[in-house]
This record gives structure tokens, sequence and C-alpha cells, in this order.
């Protein structure tokens, strides 16, 4: 029979290491950096990009051949290190579940790793230790420990010796009076000893870590979707130009040229700008969030905020400061305050700090003392600690009796109940008394009661029922709210973003912090309440629900997976241990970047960096911007490669010579990358943007309506070149001059669908009055290289075209123009005719409204 004083012997502890393995979570689904390397590598975009490179690079066109290549390893670096940063969550989980431990092996207390700690050591615990291994107490002096990492709640819990000596008791994180330690918690007060019951896997943070190895982060689907249109544009292009490559070849004979007018077909309907808009616009959003104080982990999490459609947050540290203060006090008289502004609440507080330790760890008592010295008082001044009173399972209070210049004084705290019974309260009094502690609780405030007491000598007594107390008042302690929390809930609620509560917090102080925070009213599921609900009637119970109260990890899990379940579209912000799995599995993981530990930042996609709830409005904000854009830039794509690709097919179909080639092709490639890279990537946020719904998760990115509308800019732009074509070629203008007419028109052209494109609703007097700088240096950048062609015989000759006359520049500035106006015209139809056919959001997603 093992006792305490003895502890396992070395041989016992051997044995049990080699059968049940190391006290640590194993390394399991590794992957190494070229493993990560070639899993992306097999992304269909970047081997777009790479194969459109290598395309340019042997047909000499190095420029735009470097810049798809600089685009692709930019992309393959920034994923590499960012999926090998994820690779470091169990890592850092592991390093929290394996401190070092103190055990009792041999009859000897000796100093071991903590993976080396086996069911059945003696731990001894005392202040600062973090916990190896889960065990239960047989013996525990005024003992604390800091649960926060498992419970998300920021008090440390009071524990007690085990008297039950029941193997089968259930028993989980957070409360007080447990008998019961967890690996990874920290002792902040007292020392105990206790027997190890469960380690590594079979430990309460080895379960979340399986959690956590078991999930897959969901692949966004901004990506999905571009993946899909880019292959079948990519399939679609590629059957055009081979058949273009077969007709010509047949019917004009000159299989050269029908190799190069293949190629010229090819690299006009080859969309290799969609993986470049989606490479720039998330690292340039990436960059603008930092500027904010929000760390991007996975840049893609931007764009997937942006519609956003439920918000679960944690309450201690996200919503509130998670920090105690004096929030309210309250005098036997029934006089209440918030401040102790008068003498007889000022006598409440020293009496409450009285109470407390010398030197204050407990957040409680560190309100206390803060809010004392608030008023210039010092502390304990001239008095010492001549004897204490611990808090025991029996009498939930504590007390300290301290030497003065005016002799002995004894204060003592606790429980109300507690304090009640040691001042021995008449019923009216202790009717008055619990009936202001439950108005307190109501607001969420967390009650302890103070009295007092003057020993007659130190002749101590064995217990603090022995002496005579005098009930001094109620000090009432909370965790404020932050300041932006109010005004950022708000705007979530105005952008159609159902924002709901996630805590291991007691269901009143929930409740409170919500309506302080102008969370919707609705109703509060308990984590008993959720555990008797089956799927079916959870998803039921969604709909009504805002607060979910006293919820353990692994149903924090279940709620973020039946929000989806839902259709919706879940951010979930977090800072513990306990939040790590919930984290991963939802749509966008937020953790705190201050407070947060390393398990919760590694399994997020978004880091807070000052912890401010604010800034996941900002972020949602850019989310919602970075969206918008990229419609921008992919509408603008759909409708420029329409003319070039008619203008490579028209002289075809008429039997005229071809009118662009590769080069032609890759330098108008070389003004459409940086207009859909920069300047779209750069507009200015739409008036309403934080006034609409989030968009439906089922809403496609290339909807019907959006490529209706590009196709129908391409076709109006090609059409009115194809005229100026057709009339020109019949007058007999040269080819090389009507070459270099038509490219002109198209760069003008160019130009038009970028100014139709910047703003989906706003006219084009507000679009050109909206800033950005980037236009501006693109317009410059292709007014410059059009004057150096224009000029330049040797940049003329190698395009092959032919001097222009004024009046044909002049013709080729119109065709811009008159595209521009016809196309202004028809957008108020276009939006009449896309709200006509729009599914209300609403519909699809009730619990979203």
């Amino acid at each position: 029979m093992t006792t305490a004083r003895q502890g396992l012997s070395s041989i016992q502890a051997s044995s049990r290491l080699a059968l049940d393995g190391p006290n640590e979570l194993p390394r399991t689904g590794q992957r190494s950096i070229l493993r990560i390397m070639l899993d992306v590598l097999r992304e269909p975009m970047l081997v777009l990009l790479l194969a459109g490179g290598i395309t340019y690079l042997f047909l000499g066109s190095l420029g735009e051949a470097l810049i798809l290549i600089g685009f692709a390893t930019f992309s393959i670096v920034v994923t590499v290190v960012q999926e090998a940063r994820t690779e470091g969550v169990l890592d850092a989980l592991r390093d929290l579940s394996a401190p070092r431990a103190l055990v009792i092996r041999d009859s000897a207390r000796v100093r071991i790793a903590g993976r080396e700690v086996v069911v059945g050591d003696f731990l001894v615990v005392e202040p600062g230790d973090r916990i190896a291994a889960d065990a239960v107490l047989i013996d525990a002096s005024d003992l604390q420990t800091d649960e926060s990492l498992l419970t998300g709640e920021s008090l440390p819990v009071s524990k007690v010796a085990d008297t039950t000596n029941d193997p089968k008791t259930v028993h989980r994180p957070g409360g007080d009076g447990q008998a019961y330690l967890y690996s990874g918690s920290l002792v902040v007060r007292g020392s105990g000893l206790a027997r190890v019951l469960a380690t590594g896997l079979s430990s309460e943070i080895g379960r979340i870590g399986q959690s956590l190895a078991t999930l897959e982060t969901e692949a966004p689907r901004l990506r999905q979707e571009t993946m899909r249109i880019v292959k079948w544009c990519a399939i679609g292009g590629g059957a055009i130009a081979l058949l273009v490559v077969l007709l010509f070849g047949l019917l004009r004979g000159g299989w050269i040229e029908a190799i190069l007018a293949g190629i010229a077909i090819g690299m006009a309907m080859l969309p290799e700008e969609f993986p470049v808009v989606l490479t720039v616009f998330l690292a340039m959003g990436a960059w603008r969030i930092g500027k904010a104080g929000v760390l991007t982990r996975r840049a893609s999490a931007i764009e997937t905020l942006g519609s956003a459609t439920v918000l679960c947050t944690d309450k201690t540290g996200t919503l509130t400061e998670n920090r105690m203060t004096v929030a309210e006090m309250w005098l036997p008289t029934g006089q209440k305050a918030t401040i102790a502004a008068s003498a007889p609440f000022q006598h409440l507080l020293q009496a409450a700090v009285l109470a407390s330790a010398a030197e204050p760890v407990d957040p409680m008592e560190v309100a206390l003392v803060e809010a004392q010295t608030a008023f210039g008082i010092s502390p304990n001044q001239g008095l010492t600690i001549v004897h204490s009173y611990a808090l025991r399972p029996d009498m939930l209070a504590m007390s300290n009796i301290w030497q003065g210049h005016d002799g002995l004084t004894m204060a003592v705290k606790g429980a109300p109940e507690a304090i009640a019974e040691l001042c021995q309260l008449a019923a009216d009094a202790r009717t008055a008394m619990m009936a202001a502690v439950e108005a307190m609780a109501a607001k969420g405030i967390r009650v302890l009661a103070v009295a007092t007491a003057t020993p007659k000598d130190r002749d101590w007594a064995q217990s603090q029922a022995d002496y005579q107390f005098l009930l001094t008042g109620l000090t009432g302690l909370a965790d404020p709210l932050r300041p932006t929390v109010k005004e950022a809930v708000a705007q979530c609620r105005s952008a159609g973003i159902r924002v709901v509560m996630i805590t291991g917090d007691h269901a009143a102080t929930a409740r409170s912090i919500a309506a302080q925070a102008g969370i919707a009213v609705g109703d509060v599921i308990t984590g008993d309440d959720l555990s008797l609900l089956d799927d079916a009637h959870l998803a039921d119970r969604l709909k009504s629900v805002t607060v979910f109260a006293r919820i353990m990890p692994e149903q924090k899990l279940r709620i973020v997976e039946a929000f989806k379940a839902a259709g919706e579209i879940v951010a979930m912000t977090g800072d513990g241990v306990n939040d790590a799995p919930s984290l991963k599995a939802a749509h966008i993981g937020i953790a705190m970047g201050k407070r947060g530990t390393d398990v919760a930042r590694e399994a997020s996609a978004i880091v807070l960096i000052d912890d401010d709830f604010g800034s996941i409005v900002q972020s949602i904000r850019l989310g919602r911007r970075i969206y918008d854009n990229i419609r921008k830039a992919m509408a603008f794509i759909f409708a420029v490669h329409v003319p070039i690709a008619g203008l490579a097919l028209l002289p075809l179909l008429f039997g005229m010579p071809i009118l662009f080639g590769p080069i032609h092709i890759a330098l108008l490639e070389m003004i459409i990358d940086p207009v859909c890279a920069l300047v779209f990537e750069a507009e200015q946020d739409e008036t309403n943007i934080m006034e609409r719904p989030p968009r439906n998760p089922d809403e496609p990115l290339f909807s019907l309506f959006m490529v209706t509308w590009s196709i129908f800019q391409g076709v109006a732009a090609f059409a009115i070149l194809a005229v100026v074509y057709v009339i020109e070629s019949r007058s007999g203008m040269p080819a090389t001059e009507l070459r270099a007419l038509i490219f002109f028109a198209l760069i003008v052209e160019i130009l038009a669908l970028i100014l139709v494109n910047r703003s989906s609703a706003a006219a084009i007097g507000e679009a050109l009055n909206r800033h950005n700088l980037a236009l501006r240096y693109v317009v410059a950048a292709i007014v410059a290289i059009t004057a150096v062609i224009l000029i330049w015989p040797r940049a003329r000759e190698l395009l092959q075209f032919g001097s222009i006359a004024w009046n044909d520049m002049a013709l080729a500035f119109g065709s811009g123009v008159a595209l521009l106006v016809l196309l202004e015209a028809c957008k108020p139809l276009m939006h009449r005719g896309f709200a006509s056919h729009k599914v209300p959001l609403s519909t699809a997603h009730p619990m979203s409204t």
C-alpha cells in the first residue's frame, strides 16, 4: 500500500511510465517544411501562376514572367510560414501540460520533469507551481488555483482536501470547494499534497489537445470559389485556343501563325489575375488591419470575417477588462455607494483590506487595496498580522488579527451566509443583507460580506466562530465592461451580425454583462441545460439564445459546430486553452494577444494585439471592404478580357491579318495586373458598408448578375472597337496603323472600365472625387508608357505599330468616352434588375436578423 509519506518507489514509477507513456501530448500529424511546401504547390491557383509565368518566360516576355513568378513565390513563402506556425498548436499545448513537478518518491521529495509524472504519484504543490497532472487533494492549506486556462474565468478558485475518497466522483474544472487539481492550472495561494489521477491525453488538458488534433481548419469559401472559376476559365480558354490553332492551320495553312494565334488567344483568356487579386488583396488587407492592432495569421480569414453572421464572444477579458474593481458597497443601515466617499464606507473598505492577505495576489483583494489607495489611505499602516484563520470547507470566510498601537483588531470577509452566521444576525437583519446580496448579484457583482471583532487577548480561539463579530457591510466587486464594447456591439447589430456570449461564469453575471454590452435580449442557456438537448433541439434553441453560461470547453465546440451546421459564418473570440478547439473549429478564430495563451493564439486565425473588442468591428469593416473590392476587381477582369479575346478572334473571322500577337497581349496584361492589384485594392469603403446585413454565405462570389454585367461591359467595349476596326480596315488604313489605333483605343476603354467598376452604386462624379492615390499613379504610368510608344520609333517597330495621326488619337479617346457614358447610363438599370432578383438575407438566415 503506497502512502503519501512514502510515495511511489522508483521501480513503480518506471513501470507505470512504460505502461502509460510520458505525461505529455504526443507529436502526431507533424508536417515537415518540405511536406508543407508540396501541399501548397498542389493549390491550382499557385500552379496557374507558375504556369503562366513559365509560359511568358518561354515566349521571351521576361517582365511579365518575373511578375507572375514573383507573385507565386511570395504566396508560397507566406503560406508555408503560416502553415508551419499552425503546426505549433500542439507544441504550445504540450509545453503547458508538462511543467516540472515536485513529487514524493522513495519517501523523499524530488523535482522531476513533468513528462515523468505518473498516475499514483504524490504532488507537492506550492504558490507559483503549474500543476503537472490531474490530481485529487489529500491535504490542503488555504489553497487557491487559477484555472482560467481551462475555464476562461480569471478569478482563482478555492480547493479543499477530499473527504469522500470516492474515485467515481464526477468533477470538472471551475467552482470553489473542489478537491481536484487540473494539469496546466496555476497555484496562486496556499499549499497542498495531491495524488495523481490522470496524465497525458487522459487529463483535462489532454482531452482538449485531442480535440485540436482531430479538427481541420476549413478552407475559405472565397478560395474555393475562385479555384472553381479559374479551373473552368482555364479549360474554356485552352479549348478555344486549340480550336483557333486547328481552324487557322486548316483554313489558312500557316501552322506557325496558327500556333502564335492560339497562344495569343490563350493568353487573352487566361485569368491569371484572379490568383494575383486574391494574393495581393489579402496580403494588403493583413497589413492594413495590422495597423489597427490586429495580427492576421491566415490572411483569408479577413474576407471571411467580413461575411460573418454570428460573433461568439467570451466574457472575461474580452467584453470585460479582466480585472476586478469595487463596484458597490452596502452598510447595515441600508445605505449604498459606488465609492468610499464618506467615513462609514471608508471604514468598510478598510475592514475588507484588513481581512485580506498582507501582500495580496487574489484579484478581489488587489481590487480592495487599490480602492483604498485611491483615497490616499495607506493599507495596514502601523499594523502587523499576528494571527490568521484560513478558509475552510465548513466556514467560507477568512480572517486576520492585527496588532496596532491601539491593541488588537480582527477583520473577516467571506461568503455572506458565512459572515451572517459568524455575526449571529437576527432574522430581519439577515433578510435585509441577503436582499442586498441578491440585488448586487443580479447586476453581475460578486459579493463579499465583511465584519470586525476585538480580541480580548492573544489567547487565540480555536475557531473564528468563537469571536463576537459585528457586521460592517457588503463589498461588491465586478469585472468592468471595456469602454469600447458597447459601441462595437451596436455596430455589429447595425451590420446584421448577431453577438452571442459564451462564458463559464454564472447565468446572472453573464446576463448582466450582456445587458450592459448591449447584446440583444434573448434566452439564457446554462451548460446543464445544454447537456440535456440533442442536436435537433439545440438547433431550434439557437434562434433565440444570446447568452450561454456555465459552459464547459467541449460545449463551446458543440455550440460553434451547431451554428455552422445552421449555415452561419461563425467568428469566435477566446483566450484560454479551453477556447482553442472552438477557435480552430470556427470560420474565424479570434484570440487575445496580451492575455491569450499560446495555444489559443496558434489555434486562431486573427489575434487582437491590444485585446480590444472594438478592433473586431474594424476587422469586419475591412473584411467587407476587401470583399467588395475583390468583386469589383473580378468584374473588371471579366469585362476586360472580353474585348481582348474578341480582338484576337475578329481577324480570323474576317480573314484579315492577326491584329494582336503574344507581345501585345503581354503588354496589355502588364497594364491590367497593376490595375487589379493596386487600384481596386486601394478603393475606399462604400458608404453603407456597416449598415447592410452580411452577405448570404451561399451567395457565390461570381454571381449570375455580376458575370452578366461584366460580360455586358466587355461586349459593349468590344462592339465599339469592332466597329472602328471594320470601318478603318475597309477604308484602307494600313495594318500597322490600324493595329496601333485599336491598341490605344483599347487602353482608353480599359481606363473607362476602371472608372465604371470603382463603385458598384456611386455615380461617376462621386467615384471620380473618391480618393485613390494608386489610381493616379497607374493612370500616370499608362500615359507615360503610351507616350514612349508614340515617340520612340524602336518601340513602335517592336510592336509593329505605324504612326498615328492626331485625329486617330481623338477617335481612340472618343471610343473610351462613349463606353463610359453608355455603361454609366446602364448601371442604374443593372442595379434595379439585381435588386428585383436578389434573395433577401433574412430568407436564408433567420437567425441573423
